[in-house]
């Protein structure tokens, strides 16, 4: 792809926005910049037209190629303006991968992807193969271009897979799909249909690891047309020849080879973070990495930051900081991976989903729940009937109220099941404030 005096428009100057627009100037590319908030900051930025606090479909007439920001929504007048003429619209994830010639994992789902592709580059690392890890984890795809590296394992959304055309990794994972993000999609299918794209310009020389355990994930098996090694707790049939299925450790089947990876001293807490450990492995097995370094990499690894983290006891009460459960289904999961009396705080920036599925644990496991924020409310009418419910309006109203109704033996969890917008920058800002009021108890 020849950058060198073509004219580029960057929607979206964030993160990703940002590294790009860096990425294409070093290239030799004209760029025009563009972003919606009027006071963002622009010494990072390099040469070139910015343009912020609105959309002008005007700026793109002699643009040859947009590239667009995971966080710009398709309504965007310049997308739209963009498409009607005909003018390339690829993202900062379709952009890197057409500069790099070294295998690419690709993880994605619902909830784990931040675990599973650390946990990935961790066994890299291991194996001493110089990894790059990131994608919508933090790090942009694009900034791995150049700097020596064997692999990279890329974290990606359904926002980034949205505008992908080329994007074809080596390893492509799926681990799950529930409701999530249905304030920008028209319903779960629609997620669906965003999250498989991930393996569309796959061929049979690349490997599909999916969960067999979720349907709606499962069904892919019939339509990729790469190598498929499946993920489950349950072992599967016989004519499965690549699974990994837990027995004791996990026990793995790729072709005629057979084997255990023990977990013995795996840390993380709960089922899913096993279904995890599992989709991990199987990448590193589909790269042909020795299941002794599997191994090891599962031992050391401690998790990561707001994903169930352990924050302190105080009078016999936990307290665990699950700030990345910003969806029903991470919620769920949080549930069960903790103790079996929890005092859950909740709330945030709804994002569009029910809230249904989390009746049954609450009644199973939740003595109080309490919900702050601005969907506070809304999950109050929801959930009503599961379990004693109360409202206040911020997060530090929650932790104190919460202390005071937790008793010995009982887990304060926070694990929103919303976005953090109202109140936070980001669910790692919504996390650490956590912490500290936490720790002033």
């Amino acid at each position: 792809m020849e950058l060198g005096g073509i004219r580029v428009m960057v929607v979206g100057l964030g993160v990703s926005g940002s590294a790009a627009a860096r990425f294409l100037a070093s290239r030799g590319a004209s760029l025009m910049m563009t972003d919606t908030r009027s006071d963002l900051p622009t010494t990072d930025l390099p040469a070139g037209e910015v343009y912020l606090g609105s959309e002008d479909p005007a700026w793109l007439h002699d643009a040859d190629l947009v590239v667009v920001s995971p966080g710009v929504p398709s309504t965007s007048k310049l997308l739209q303006a963009a498409r009607a003429a005909r003018t390339p619209v690829i993202g900062e994830l379709e952009l890197a991968s057409r500069f790099i010639d070294f295998p690419i994992v690709a993880v994605t789902g619902t909830n784990g992807k931040s675990t599973v592709t650390t946990l990935i580059g961790e066994i890299g690392a291991r194996a001493g193969i110089r990894t790059f890890v990131g994608g919508n984890l933090g790090t942009p795809l694009v900034e791995a271009i150049g700097c020596g590296y064997q692999l990279a394992v890329a974290e990606v959304s359904s926002y980034q897979l949205e505008s992908i055309k080329q994007f074809k990794p080596r390893v492509a994972i799926h681990l799950n799909l529930s409701d999530d993000h249905l304030d920008r999609y028209h319903d779960l299918e629609d997620y669906g249909r965003a999250k498989a794209r991930i393996f569309q310009n796959q061929d049979g020389g690349d490997w599909a690891i999916l969960n067999r355990e979720d349907p709606l994930v499962w069904r892919l098996n019939t339509q990729v047309r790469s190598k498929v090694l499946s993920f489950g707790l349950r072992k599967p049939g016989p004519l499965a020849d690549a699974a990994i299925w837990d027995d004791d450790g996990l026990r793995y089947r790729l072709g005629r080879i057979n084997g255990t990876i023990s977990l013995e001293r795996f840390r993380l807490p709960g089922r899913f973070n096993r279904t995890n450990a599992m989709a991990a492995a199987g990448a590193a097995l589909a790269l042909n990495v020795a299941p002794g370094l599997i191994e090891r990499s599962l031992a050391e690894f401690r998790g990561l930051p707001h994903r169930l983290e352990f924050v302190k006891e105080k009078d016999g009460v936990a307290f665990v900081d699950d700030s990345k459960g910003t969806n029903v289904g991470a919620v769920v999961q949080a549930l069960a991976a903790v103790g079996a009396r929890v005092v859950l705080i909740a709330g945030g920036v709804d994002k569009g989903g029910s809230y249904a599925a989390l009746r049954e644990p609450l009644r199973q496991k939740v003595r109080v729940l309490l919900l702050y924020g601005a969907a506070r409310e809304m999950m109050r009418a929801a959930l009503n009937g599961t379990t004693r419910v109360e409202c206040v309006q911020t997060l530090d109203q929650a932790v104190t109220r919460a202390a005071a109704a937790a008793m010995p033996g009982d887990t304060v969890l926070l694990s929103p099941a919303c976005a953090s917008f109202d109140q936070f920058k980001n669910y790692a800002e919504r996390g650490r404030a956590f912490q500290e009021l936490v720790r002033a108890l």
